[in-house]
Formats: C-alpha cells, sequence, structure tokens
C-alpha cells in the first residue's frame, strides 16, 4: 500500500480526479430517465449505500492492498472480467461525502487521507484495467470501453456461431438474454448492477463486437441466492455478440451503450458463450463446441432462470422495508467487492453488512426524503454544498454549481483537518443470515476455502512471463515462440484456433470463419 501524501502536488491530482468524476455524475444521471420500484425504496437504498461506501471504503480498500495492488487487482479483472466499477468506486464514496457535507455532519477537511487514498487507488486500478486503451474511464476513450486483449478477441471472433434472426440459434440467445437481463434485474433490487456492456470491438468493414456481461447469477455474495441461485450452474456468463450494419456510438462508464442504427434483434449476425471468475484463464468457454450444443444451453438456461426469477419475486415479496433497504444498498455498496473476492480477502462481514455509522441515518431515509434528496443531489446538483460563486459555470449545464467537494488547500497551512473516518468496528443487517457456500468455475466452496483458492491462484497471462507482454509489445514481436506461448494460453479451449499462435490477423480470422 502506498503510503499518504498530503501535499501540494497529492491535493492537486485528487481535486482533478474528484472533477472528472463530478463532470461525469452528472452527465450520467442527467441522461437517465428516473428509476423506480413498486417493489424497493431505490432512492433511499441508494444513498444508505453512498453513506457505506463512505465508512468502509478506505479501510477495505486497504485490505486488499495489503496482499495485491490496485494495479495487478486491475489486470486480472481485465482478463477475468468484472462488473461495473468504473465509476462506482470514487463516485458511491464522494456522494456518500457530499451528502454528509451537506446535512452539516463532516466538513470538506474531514477524513482528507481517506479521500486521497479512494481516488489514489480508483486511478491506479483504472489505468490498469483499461492499459489497451491508455484511458482512466471511458469518457476520456470517447465513451469507449475497449478492455479485452487482441488474443482474446481473437478467440470470440473466430468462435462465434453465424446466426440470422429466424433461426433456432438466434431465438434461442434472444430468450436467453430477456430471461437473464430480467433474473439480474432482480437480483439487483430492480437494478442494472448485475449487467455489464464493454466495446465496441471492430470485426469487419460493417461487423462489430459488443460483449455482454451477467454477473452474480448463482449461490454466491447475496444471501438472498442461497436457495434460488443453487439451481444456476454458472455465476456469470458473458455473451459476445457480433453485430452487422449497426454501430455503437456510445458505452459509457455506466455499461451502457447507444447505437446508430437503434440496435434490434436483427443486427445480431454472430453468437457465442463464455463463463468466467476470478479462479479461471480468462473467458471459458460455454457449449461452444458445436452450434446444436450452444443453442441447447442457451435453452436450458432460460428454463432455469425463468424459475429462479419466479422463486425469487416470492421470496422478496414477503421482505420487510428494512429488507428491501438493506438488501439494496448492499447490492450498489457491493460492487467493489469482487476486487476482494480477486485478491483472496473478501468477508461477509465486510461487504454484507451496514455500517453503524451508515445505520445511524436509517430512520432519515423515508420515501420521500430519498427521493427528493437523491435527485437534488445528482439531478438537480441543489444541495448547499454543491453552490458556486455566480461567475462558475459548470460543465453541461452552465449553472455555478459542482457536483463533489474539493478538499480545500488550507490544508496545507493552518486549515484544521482530519485524517480519517478511522477503523471498521461493527455492523447490522436485517437480511437471513448467508450460508457458507460460494458457486465458482471450480466447484462450490465455504469461504475461507474460496479465499484460499483465489490467494493462490494466478492467471497465467499475469504471470511474471507474461503480464507486460502488451499490444505495443506484440506488434513488434508476433513473430517469436514467447507470443505464440502468450496467444496460445487463450486459444486452449478454442474450437477454431487452438495452437495457431500470434500470427493471424482479423481479416484472416474472418476468413477462417467463413470457411
Amino acid at each position: 500500500m502506498k503510503d499518504i501524501k498530503i501535499d501540494y502536488a497529492q491535493l492537486l491530482e485528487t481535486n482533478n480526479l474528484i472533477q472528472q468524476n463530478a463532470d461525469e455524475t452528472y452527465w450520467l444521471c442527467a441522461t437517465r430517465t428516473v428509476q423506480e420500484s413498486k417493489i424497493f425504496p431505490v432512492s433511499a437504498y441508494i444513498l444508505f449505500s453512498y453513506l457505506n461506501c463512505f465508512y468502509r471504503f478506505p479501510e477495505l480498500l486497504k485490505k486488499i492492498e495489503a496482499v495485491m495492488p490496485a494495479e495487478d487487482v486491475g489486470d486480472r479483472a481485465r482478463i477475468q472480467g468484472l462488473k461495473i466499477v468504473a465509476w462506482t468506486i470514487p463516485c458511491f464514496y464522494l456522494l456518500g461525502r457530499e451528502a454528509l457535507i451537506n446535512w452539516g455532519v463532516i466538513k470538506p477537511t474531514d477524513a482528507i487521507e481517506d479521500v486521497i487514498y479512494v481516488m489514489d487507488f480508483w486511478k491506479r486500478f483504472q489505468l490498469s484495467w483499461h492499459r489497451n486503451n491508455g484511458n482512466i474511464t471511458n469518457k476520456q476513450a470517447g465513451h469507449r470501453a475497449q478492455i479485452l486483449p487482441e488474443y482474446t478477441l481473437q478467440v470470440m471472433h473466430a468462435d462465434a456461431f453465424e446466426c440470422k434472426s429466424g433461426d433456432s440459434l438466434h431465438a434461442a440467445a434472444q430468450a436467453f438474454m430477456a430471461a437473464v437481463a430480467q433474473y439480474g434485474f432482480l437480483v439487483s433490487c430492480e437494478s442494472r448492477l448485475t449487467i455489464h456492456n464493454h466495446g465496441p470491438y471492430k470485426i469487419s468493414d460493417n461487423r462489430e463486437m459488443i460483449v455482454r456481461d451477467f454477473r452474480e447469477l448463482a449461490q454466491y455474495d447475496f444471501p438472498w441466492l442461497d436457495t434460488v441461485g443453487k439451481e444456476i450452474p454458472f455465476n456469470n456468463l458473458s455473451v459476445a455478440l457480433i453485430l452487422e450494419d449497426c454501430h455503437i456510438s456510445l458505452l459509457d462508464d455506466w455499461g451502457s451503450f447507444e447505437s446508430e442504427p437503434e440496435m434490434r434483434a436483427e443486427h445480431i449476425v454472430g453468437v457465442g458463450l463464455y463463463t468466467s471468475d476470478n479462479l479461471t484463464e480468462g473467458r471459458v468457454p460455454v457449449a461452444m463446441d458445436s452450434r446444436e450444443s450452444l443453442e441447447n444451453m442457451f435453452n436450458e438456461l432460460t428454463e432455469k432462470l425463468k424459475v429462479a426469477t419466479n422463486d425469487l419475486w416470492k421470496e422478496m415479496a414477503g421482505w420487510t422495508r428494512d429488507q428491501q433497504l438493506d438488501a439494496g444498498a448492499l447490492v450498489y455498496f457491493g460492487c467493489a467487492k469482487e476486487l476482494a473476492h480477486i485478491a483472496g480477502v473478501y468477508e461477509m462481514e465486510d461487504w454484507m453488512m451496514i455500517d453503524d455509522r451508515a445505520e445511524r441515518f436509517r430512520p432519515l431515509l423515508n420515501d420521500e426524503y430519498g427521493n427528493l434528496f437523491l435527485g437534488e443531489l445528482v439531478g438537480f446538483i441543489s444541495c448547499p454544498s454543491q453552490q458556486m460563486h455566480k461567475y462558475t459555470m459548470m460543465q453541461h449545464t452552465d449553472q455555478p454549481a459542482r457536483a463533489l467537494s474539493y478538499i480545500p488547500y488550507s490544508v496545507l497551512k493552518d486549515e484544521p483537518f482530519t485524517r480519517t473516518v478511522g477503523a471498521i468496528k461493527g455492523g447490522v443487517t436485517s437480511l437471513s443470515a448467508k450460508e457458507d457456500l460460494y458457486r465458482t468455475s471450480e466447484g462450490t466452496f465455504p469461504l475461507k476455502e474460496y479465499n484460499a483458492l483465489s490467494k493462490n491462484f494466478t492467471p497465467k497471462v499475469c504471470s511474471d512471463e507474461f503480464r507486460f507482454l502488451c499490444a505495443d509489445w506484440i506488434k513488434y514481436h508476433h513473430h517469436t515462440p514467447k507470443a505464440n506461448a502468450l496467444f496460445s494460453i487463450e486459444q486452449e479451449l478454442s474450437r477454431n484456433l487452438k495452437g495457431k499462435g500470434a500470427s493471424l490477423t482479423r481479416d484472416e480470422i474472418e476468413g477462417l470463419r467463413k470457411k
């Protein structure tokens, strides 16, 4: 873990990172419709999650870095898959801080070492995760998320099965994506946090590929899936979608995308299915040995997901409001918990509890106040703490406001400040006790055993031999045995590329597919 510096250069960088997130926070929130639910107090649980993030993220991220630096975690997340964290780590934390500043509980000069550390952790993780495009966020990349390396993309490209609207594989894939999206929406308490898209990746002149990740489908961290999720055979699934005559024009830091023209079923002309987690060597093909196998797998998964969705509705319908509030807050707060799994330091008490300090605000978070205050905080940017002098024009709206408060530079002179919110001391939950079983690609394990497996596993591409063989190295060394060895790792389970090494171009792979 890096030492925390409080000097001018560090504060300048920290405030710059805060401002980058402030601008994107407003844009992401202002360009979305209001999210409401007939079951869950969505606005209230979102605010609850922000408070939990503020009080717990600093210590939990330090716990991860005691074992594995943020940039190493980013390397593994890039090749093994991860749900959306780009915006959630800094902004959930900073919005919790902003709420507390606005309520008069803390000042911008409080917990400044925590703020510096969280932003620095996020920066290093993001730079590693986005290593292939050199950006911190999708916004910096022109709202693109081209995360995957060439050797992974080649396999997905080569092995995708052609399909067209009206054929049986196309219909099966569509039915699966509808079923898993509905199920995932409910798993995440009527939010989109189990679904993540990245790309686009150029396939040919009129074809692009996006990869759609569906995460946390089986018995894993969420106690409400202990029973419902037991029949789901994969915790994580990724669908590679090849689109024709449809350009992905925007893919933001929430994993949402826009296209020209609007993406419809008939644009999907190729499909593949993969699973991955922190114990896999990248993306592992699922039923990709034949077109019929893939179609049957889609159909089998669809039926299981429909049953699980129905069972989960029944369970959640009996929840109290406190249970609904806790579950939604923990889904949002838990966006970063996969990083703890990667490092092998995940503990249920860390990630599936409401911190005692956040719990104090539960009575405040009724539906009416939750809806009104969240709108002011992230939509209107109208809270007292967010107002600036009248000469100021914020990005996107030109109003004299700032979505997120800086650390005042006066702390470098004589302004009193506090360094941290301190250690995690306790937590509560109204949810049922979590069964000590976690579904992984290698089987279902108690947490102690799962953590041990995670700590002792290093994907081959993250080993000392291959880790720093980036795209710029491959460009000049694709003809070498080491490049072939690197590509062969991902090709090991490929139907069409096994053993072919690093010599093939994208166009040659397209020709291979046509044969």
